[in-house]
């Protein structure tokens, strides 16, 4: 399949996938605490990638390992907290929605620090759908007076990692393979993570409780599928597009999201099912080339 299909493929695939982890995210939260949810989804998507990737691991550089630190910290070990604790205080698509920020610091952080340069489509793109998480969040906000909005901060710090991680995924680590990246990400984070599980009191719990373990259950589909299988394709992305095409998935998440928060339970408007259709066009006009837009330019002169 060409590289131009396929991008969307997978765009498609990590849309559905990471837009139903915010779900499992709050099902996780039901029996165990915010500490617990995000060390079991490293755990699990650390076991998993490390058994179909041992093969990979070993072709690492060691000149490479600190990359996969610096990439295993922002690109999963603090969102997977943050998130976690955000969800504590807001709805689950709500926090997708906020995740959309994405982009926007991609832009600003690959044009600070990577010397990248984005065309004006690229940032009219960016713009329109941070203007549709923007009514998003006002509407929810609305309809929900109760939530703790300050909690959202902790969604924008953790995309402020994924847009660091993306452009360092990008500069510093495309001759290594998406496997080889994510298994190697989380074998440096699964020691530290035991560690934490061990001080987080989970060991205090009565095991046999059914609702924990649902909510393990929910967790380990998470960390399987929502995280290790998703940073896969994720990696793969990234070599075979650009920062913001890639970052653009935390657009089209919060369709999927809030079609499973709609599911569960969560009050929504008809104002949030527009600003989703807002934030569509606005992946739509990120991904035009600037050739496109020119042509349109010029016949409208």
């Amino acid at each position: 399949m060409p590289l131009e299909k396929l991008k969307w493929v997978y765009l498609v695939i990590l849309s559905i996938v990471w837009g139903s982890s915010f779900i499992l995210i709050k099902k996780g939260l039901v029996g165990l605490s915010a500490i617990e949810v995000g060390s079991f989804r490293i755990i699990f998507a650390a076991v998993f990638l490390i058994l179909i990737g041992f093969r990979s691991i070993m072709k690492i550089k060691k000149r490479q390992w600190k990359w996969m630190v610096i990439s295993g910290l922002l690109g999963n070990f603090f969102p997977v907290y943050l998130f976690s604790f955000a969800e504590t205080e807001i709805d689950s698509a709500i926090a997708s929605i906020l995740n959309a920020a994405t982009p926007l610091m991609t832009l600003i952080f690959g044009a600070l620090f990577f010397k990248a340069v984005f065309n004006q489509n690229k940032i009219l793109g960016v713009v329109i759908g941070l203007l549709g998480t923007a009514g998003l969040i006002l509407s929810g906000a609305s309809i929900n007076p109760d939530q703790n909005y300050l909690y959202s901060l902790l969604v924008i710090i953790a995309a402020s990692c994924y847009a660091m991680n993306v452009n360092i995924l990008k500069t510093h680590m495309s001759d290594i393979s998406p496997l080889a990246i994510a298994a190697g990400s989380f074998t440096v984070l699964l020691l530290p993570t035991l560690v934490i599980l061990y001080f987080s009191g989970f060991f205090e719990h009565d095991l046999s409780n059914i609702v924990l373990q649902q909510s393990i259950g929910y967790v380990a589909v998470l960390g399987v599928i929502g995280t290790g299988v998703a940073m896969i394709i994720f990696n793969k992305l990234v070599q075979i597009s650009d920062p913001v095409f890639t970052t653009s998935v935390t657009y089209t998440i919060p369709v999927v999201a809030l079609g499973w928060g709609i599911l569960d339970g969560e009050v929504f408007s008809t104002w949030q099912l527009i600003s989703a259709f807002v934030i569509l066009i606005g992946v739509f006009i990120v991904n035009r080339s600037k050739k496109v837009f020119s042509k349109f330019r010029k016949q409208a002169t």
